[in-house]
């Protein structure tokens, strides 16, 4: 028997660090790790020690005589990979099938280097992966900021509530809110409460993890108008965000377009058809979970500007949409293109995944579906919005039908994914093209003790896992510098910043408030049968956080 990685892989290669037989890639030192979709075991090599399962942060690893139903095709996804040649670039024969490099100590620091005082902006997995790796290999002290009154980023308020696996990767990080080196301080941001400037003078260094936080623009009329949506609204409306508005999103309408193929299109279409009863056992806000049950939407139509030989989703993400139950996924032929990309590709492409799925026209009309299907999603690819109609609210998109010419779909709604996009740091400099803030391997140009991680260093691109190789370069760069005496010296200490940071904010949320946070979100859960039932505004975050810390002293 062997084991195999299944749909939630987040790609931090915990699992490669602890395999005794090196059977799991690509790992961090081969080229194709930055670009994977997920990790592989080999089934030639493995030998069901179950080390890697046990590692696995978000339980992606599992038993090939084990795996479900649905989950049954990742052992051919795993066995695919290293088929047509060896286990893996440059194995030698021997009773591993593995050829092993040479050991790496990635940190090496001096016997009398002394802890340094680091703040962390950013409260998601890159901001989390940086301060572990400072935690875990330094005697750092590490003061943990955020702008909203509870951490999580990403992996709370991004990840759809149907992958709760994906979520387990914050019970990881969660272990270090109270780790006796950590100082946190939720609900403050850089350029309202504290300034960059004042930031960096309490601290040896400053590490902005904050993400990309706004998306991209279509570009064409009617965009701004009523139902016309960004996916980052949308999916910080089904997650609970604080920011955004507990009834902000009209369900009215039979059909919705999403425009962009990457997994967020994938994740918002999934939301929109699925049976709420099934997202009633996950932490979806409660708001959204009302709206969806009394949803009148029938039909999702998924736009593709490019073919679906060129598909941005993963393909674990795309197999998750066949299994939806009650559900059915078919694929808009309007370009001959679409189906002749869909019959020549090989089994293990992304067009061959396609491949037995029905293909329908979409248009003008209201959309239909067949007997014992109550929902389904439209893959329409060669295909992109021009132009949003409507008397106020959305009545059609008209876009491109790959001859040159403009088809018309019905719709009540547009959600654009097409990629999110970062925001400047007051204090720090931006680069408008790309929406991040300039670097060199993660230290911020002309900002000596300031250092960038995530997707305000990277772009938008990367899953939860990529970011903790892009800490561990970030935190590199920085402990380079320490090493090298360049670090600006702080002229203020920890309690120093407490004051401050309490005398410009008087609801500053601490690791004994974000407890009391978790706390009444799982009591709520449990009296509702769910995980949790978040909190959705700061008043009530604070309150909560507030609420407890006063219920602790008063034992």
């Amino acid at each position: 028997m062997t084991y195999a990685i299944t749909q939630t892989c987040c790609n931090d290669a915990t699992c490669v660090a602890v395999c005794p037989v090196n059977c799991i890639h690509p790992t961090p030192e081969e080229r194709a790790f930055g670009s994977t979709e997920m990790l592989h075991i080999d089934p030639r090599a493995c030998i069901d020690c179950g080390a890697c399962a046990d590692a696995c942060p978000v339980d992606a690893i599992f038993p090939v005589d084990a795996l479900s139903v649905a989950q049954r095709e990742y052992a051919d996804i795993n066995a695919a990979y290293y088929e047509g040649g060896e286990s893996a670039p440059g194995t030698t024969e021997g009773p591993n099938f593995h050829a092993w490099g040479e050991p790496v100590f990635g940190r090496s620091l001096p016997s009398d280097f002394g802890p340094l005082r680091v703040a962390v902006v950013g409260t998601g997995p890159a901001g989390m992966y940086a301060a572990q790796d400072l935690l875990l290999h330094t005697a750092a002290e590490v003061t943990l900021i955020d702008r909203l009154p509870v951490a999580g980023g990403l992996v709370r308020y991004g990840v759809a509530p149907d992958h709760p696996a994906t979520k387990k990767v914050g019970d990881t990080f969660s272990r270090f809110h109270s780790h006796p080196r950590v100082r946190m301080h939720l609900g403050i941001e850089v350029g309202r409460d504290v300034t960059a400037e004042e930031l960096a003078a309490h601290h040896d260094a400053v590490i902005y993890a904050v993400g990309a936080s706004t998306d991209r623009r279509l570009g064409i009329p009617g965009e701004d108008g009523p139902g016309c949506l960004s996916a980052t609204s949308f999916v910080a409306w089904y997650n609970a965000h604080p920011e955004a508005v507990a009834q902000g999103v009209d369900l009215s309408a039979e059909r919705v377009v999403v425009v962009g193929n990457g997994n967020v299109a994938l994740d918002v279409a999934r939301i929109l058809v699925a049976d709420p009863e099934a997202l009633a056992g996950t932490d979806i806000a409660a708001h959204a979970l009302e709206a969806l049950r009394a949803s009148r939407v029938r039909e999702v139509v998924v736009l593709g500007r490019r073919g679906p030989e060129d598909a941005a989703y993963t393909r674990s993400e795309l197999l998750a949409l066949k299994h939806l139950q009650g559900v059915e996924l078919v694929v808009d032929d309007h370009d001959p293109r679409t189906g002749a990309a869909i019959d020549a590709a090989g089994a293990g492409d992304r067009a061959g995944l396609l491949r037995g799925l029905a293909r329908v026209r979409t248009g003008a009309a209201a959309p239909t579906t067949p007997a014992g299907v109550a929902r389904r999603i439209v893959l329409r690819f060669h295909s992109e919005p021009v132009e949003i109609l409507g008397d106020g609210d959305v009545r059609t998109v008209r876009v491109t039908d790959g001859g040159g010419g403009a088809a018309d779909l019905a719709a009540g709604m547009l959600l654009r994914a097409i990629g999110y996009r970062g925001l400047p740091v007051p204090g720090l400099p931006f680069d408008e093209a790309s929406g991040t803030v300039p670097h060199e391997g993660g230290r911020v140009a002309g900002l000596p003790g300031g250092y960038v991680v995530g997707w305000i260093k990277r772009g938008p691109s990367g899953g939860i896992g990529a970011n903790r190789t892009c800490a561990a370069e970030t935190v590199g760069t920085l402990l380079a510098d320490a090493v090298a005496g360049t670090l600006p010296a702080p002229t203020g200490d920890a309690k120093a910043f407490r004051r401050l940071a309490r005398r410009r904010n008087r609801r500053v949320v601490d690791a004994r408030g974000l407890a009391a946070i978790d706390r009444a979100e799982r009591d709520r859960g449990r009296r509702d049968g769910r995980p949790r039932v978040k909190l959705a505004t700061v008043e009530e975050l604070v309150a909560t956080a507030r609420a407890g810390r006063l219920l602790r002293l008063s034992r």
